[in-house]
């Protein structure tokens, strides 16, 4: 499977993953950060994992 199809493939679940770690963050604040990089070094492949990071960084910058 080529980048763009992994890319296009799986888009979708990677900002809801990132949606839905975002709305946790109010209910663990300080310890939200150390959090996520927990979630993110569980996932795999490392592809998906590069785009869960970029959504959270994307839907950061919106807020």
């Amino acid at each position: 499977m080529s980048r763009r199809e992994f890319h296009e493939r799986h888009q979708a679940r990677a900002e809801d993953q990132a949606r839905q770690w975002l709305a946790r963050r109010e209910e663990l604040q300080g310890q939200w950060l150390t959090w996520v990089a927990g979630q993110l070094y569980q996932l795999e492949p490392a592809q998906y994992a590069a785009m869960v990071r970029r959504e959270l960084q994307r839907l950061s910058d919106e807020q």
